[in-house]
């Protein structure tokens, strides 16, 4: 019977085993499998949760958040057989529908634990190599070639011809407006008319080039790029008073033609070249302050890495057109960027920290040298002081409960004069404070004779008064900091008490906070008198006259000392980034900063090059090497992406339309042999981009008229091949600075803090605007104190980046509120005033030629005849005002012809 049981098991193991052994085989009964009930979630169309399962190589890659989805040999480690075989149906794969059986689902298994095999060639796609993309290709050009030559090609395989040339009073305005942001005088269109020269055009373009006003109006391209603002951003929104210097640096570099290869390395390296303002670029982007970071280890690395993500976020956009950023949680959906690149570039910023560090000038430095001179000497004069009060045998205070026995004759008044306190730790000297006064008599040793309940009055050398420190609170029998004294001089001052009846004293009882919270502001140094009915006062405890001269004088040497510090400890900061050693950089697992997977040394994008540097290389080589790699001639982003933005800001869109995004994402050039001549001629001028300005404006299509042709707008309605010059709205910042300059009142100050465009900078009030402005409120717009994600009340509505995203491209919308507030607001009716009291003063009282000069200075031009017959009753029934405020709100006035 044995024999017959171990027969029968024998024979289903042996079954058993056959059935296991028999080889799965992929193309037969995997691949089937996978394409049914797979493939329309996980193959070439899509790829969810960055899975794909028609590719061998993909398909054992995995997915945004499990790592590899088969492991040979390890079903039950392989999440793709997790996912198939759940019984939970909100994560069971496929999503909806029956699901596999469970027949296939052991098949599946069985194929895994032999090993997955999945012979090489049987995919049924091929993985698209994406590396093999426009932007990463080097540059490619014919040195030989112009703007026009490349532009005339493709008008003339398109159909279409170039418009005439525009007048030469709108190329003036075009050009003044496009280099400067403000309309030319009627002075310099005048000179420029009467100038017919060949060379008159080159004249204009280096005189517009070489005026401060150049560099102010085109630094807001670049700050737009770069969301710069002069608040933190977030909720709270407060004030960073340390910014503006990036943006005076940036206002100079544009002015200078500061290469822009070492535009590029300033704004990575500054710190090393004492150009410390230039890096504010890495930290003009929103971020939380430590109080709004929560306590816990985990939110104070999550925030950290939010930081950190700014940083490559703006370097990956900005220079090199690619959102690098989209890589943080997984590789990228569209480019050449893996995940351990995202991590390896955000090693080169490890060391980087959000916050503000004083500007290295030459000055500086000296004024650094000889604070540190001060320190040991202030050092010794705190311990000069500590030590003669050591000596001097005065009892120890204790902020909880003092008392002093005093054996007098009867007496009215009892003064205690405080001559030093202790010091708070950040606060340095402040002011003594006293929770409560109290003075017990001869007559009844319990009873509290200083109460003012008791009839007595208290009277001070000096109170500072707020809702928890008032003078009433000093002998009011309440106890603790929130019913005290404070006094109102640092590190000094007196309290008295007016007994309402002469009475002998027998000790007097005072303390700082007999709840015992606070230590700080606590008497150290004190002397009590009394005084009788003619209030003469005598010492009955505390220092001699001659010991309290003694520490004043060593305090006074201290507190010399003190101010010498302070005043050496105003260097100018700048909000440019704190540098320190790197941290570790690990891949995160889907980003979470609780999840670290492997440390990562700093690297470029693997896709473009092959720079990288040990684990523990400093800060500064880091950052250095970066901006190498990045600045090179070779790489073959910057100068197009460089390239393409100056054609941006000068025709209204970019050969490439999305000019921070040069991935396969983003949009092919139009013109992509003169995208690469532009980027060559770029980088063989020295990366001046003044040289590319010169190229751009002074061509022939830059010099087209802007009027259309009805044949070219059926071929080309949004002109991408430049068959005119396309017209477009002045930015917001360009018309608040025009109207200024109309009026006469555009103040032409330079650099430094913002002025206001709101009645506060920031916190939880709101930000009410102001209307009316004056002094530095009539500045160039771009010196305003930028609030991050609050539009200025007249202007944001002209589609004005709030700084909470890179806006590399401005939206033209025309919406209702641009028109009300362009009409109605105060700043139009105190502008148009201006502008017809300015003529008024220049021409005088008669219509017609306060309308020819209305007209001359606003839109650069002599009114028709029917222009004056509609304005003439404008003026004598309203006003000239009237009239000048309509002509802020033209279109002629507003765009760029």
């Amino acid at each position: 019977m044995r024999f017959c049981w171990i027969l029968i098991a024998s024979t289903v193991f042996l079954a058993g085993n056959c059935v296991s052994a028999e080889k799965v085989d992929f193309v037969r009964d995997i691949q089937p499998l996978l394409e049914q009930h797979c493939y329309r979630c996980h193959g070439a169309e899509k790829q969810k949760s960055g899975l794909r399962l028609d590719i061998k190589s993909e398909a054992f890659g995995g997915g945004d958040g499990y790592g590899p989805s088969l492991v040979p040999g390890e079903s039950d480690d392989s999440p793709l057989l997790e996912l198939i075989a759940s019984e939970d149906e909100d994560t069971r794969m496929p999503p909806s529908g029956p699901g596999l059986k469970k027949a296939e689902i052991d098949l599946i298994r069985s194929w895994i634990e032999q090993g997955a095999d999945w012979p090489d060639g049987v995919d049924s796609a091929t993985l698209e190599d994406r590396t093999d993309h426009w932007s990463f290709k080097p540059l490619s050009y014919d040195p030989n070639g112009s703007i026009d030559q490349f532009i005339r090609i493709q008008l003339e395989q398109h159909g279409l011809q170039a418009s005439a040339p525009a007048s030469r009073a709108n190329w003036l305005r075009r050009v003044s407006l496009d280099l400067t942001g403000l309309p030319p005088t009627p002075e310099q269109l005048a000179a420029f008319e009467a100038d017919d020269s060949t060379e008159a055009f080159e004249r204009v373009v280096e005189r517009l080039l070489a005026s401060p006003r150049y560099g102010e109006h085109w630094a807001q391209h670049w700050l737009d790029v770069v969301r710069y603002a002069d608040t933190h951003g977030f909720e709270v929104n407060t004030p960073r008073p340390d910014a503006w210097p990036y943006r005076d640096y940036v206002i100079q570099a544009f002015n200078e033609d500061l290469p822009y290869d070492q535009f590029v390395r300033q704004q990575l390296t500054g710190d090393q070249s004492q150009n410390d303002a230039a890096t504010g670029f890495l930290v003009t982007a929103a971020a939380l302050l430590p109080g709004q970071i929560g306590k816990d280890d985990i939110s104070k690395r999550l925030a950290r890495q939010d930081e950190l993500a700014e940083i490559i976020i703006n370097t990956g956009e900005a220079f090199l057109g690619l959102s690098v950023g989209c890589a943080r949680c997984h590789d990228h959906k569209f480019d050449a960027i893996s995940q351990r690149d995202y991590y390896t570039m955000q090693a080169f910023f490890s060391g980087v920290k959000y916050g503000s560090r004083p500007i290295q000038t030459d000055q500086n430095l000296q004024i650094q040298k000889e604070r540190e001179a001060l320190v040991p000497q202030l050092a010794k004069a705190k311990q000069a002081l500590k030590a003669f009060h050591e000596q001097s045998g005065l009892p120890e205070t204790d902020p909880v409960r003092n008392e002093l026995v005093v054996e007098s004759d009867p007496v009215r008044f009892v003064r205690f004069t405080i001559h030093d306190a202790n010091l708070h730790p950040s606060l340095g000297l402040i002011e003594p404070c006293l929770d409560e006064f109290e003075i017990y008599g001869s007559e009844d040793s319990e009873k509290n004779v200083a109460l003012s309940s008791n009839g007595a009055i208290a009277t001070a050398s000096g109170s500072r008064e707020s809702g928890s420190h008032k003078l009433v609170h000093l002998n009011d029998g309440v106890y603790g900091n929130s019913h005290s004294w404070m006094s109102d001089t640092k590190g000094r001052g007196w309290v008295q008490i007016e007994l309402p009846k002469a009475m002998s004293v027998e000790r007097v009882v005072w303390s700082r906070d007999r709840e015992g919270k606070l230590k700080d502001r606590l008497p150290t140094v004190y002397t009590l008198e009394v005084g009788g009915e003619s209030d003469s006062m005598e010492v009955v405890a505390g220092w001699t006259e001659a010991q309290i001269q003694k520490s004043k004088a060593l305090r006074e040497d201290q507190q010399v000392l003190e101010a010498k510090i302070a005043n050496l400890n105003k260097v100018p900061k700048v909000f440019a980034g704190i540098f320190g050693t790197p941290e570790p950089t690990y891949r995160l697992s889907r980003g979470d900063p609780e999840q670290p997977a492997e440390e990562v040394p700093p690297a470029v994008l693997a896709a473009l090059g092959d720079v990288s540097l040990p684990m523990d290389a400093p800060d500064q080589l880091r950052r250095q090497k970066l901006a190498d790699w990045i600045a090179s001639p070779d790489n073959p982003l910057t100068a197009r992406v460089m390239g393409n933005r100056i054609w941006q800001w000068h025709f209204g869109n970019g050969l490439v339309s999305t000019p921070s995004d040069f991935g396969r994402s983003g949009a092919a050039p139009t013109h992509p042999e003169l995208l690469d001549w532009l980027a060559g001629e770029f980088i063989r001028s020295g990366w001046s981009v003044k040289h590319m300005h010169r190229l751009m404006v002074l061509s022939q299509t830059y010099r087209q008229s802007s009027q259309i042709s009805i044949d070219s707008q059926r071929i080309d309605a949004e002109t991408r091949w430049w068959w005119r010059f396309p017209t477009r709205r002045m930015e917001a910042e360009a018309i608040r600075d025009s109207m200024l300059a109309i009026s006469g009142r555009l103040n032409l100050e330079t650099g430094g803090p913002g002025f206001d465009l709101f009645k506060s900078r920031g916190g939880l009030s709101g930000f009410p605007p102001i209307e009316s402005f004056q002094g530095d409120g009539l500045r160039r717009m771009i010196y305003a104190h930028k609030i991050r994600m609050e539009r200025e009340a007249v202007f944001g509505a002209f589609d004005c980046p709030d700084a909470g995203q890179s806006a590399a491209k401005r939206p033209q919308s025309t919406t209702p509120i641009q028109a009300l507030n362009l009409f109605n607001s105060r700043f139009t009716m105190d502008e148009a005033n201006a502008f017809a009291s300015r003529i008024e003063t220049e021409v005088g009282d008669d219509p017609e030629t306060q309308i020819a000069r209305a007209f001359e200075l606003a839109l650069g031009r002599n009114p028709s005849e029917e222009e004056i017959a509609i304005a003439l009753p404008v003026v004598e029934s309203h006003s000239l005002s009237t009239l000048c405020r309509t002509l802020f709100n033209t279109n002629e006035f507003l765009f760029i012809p």
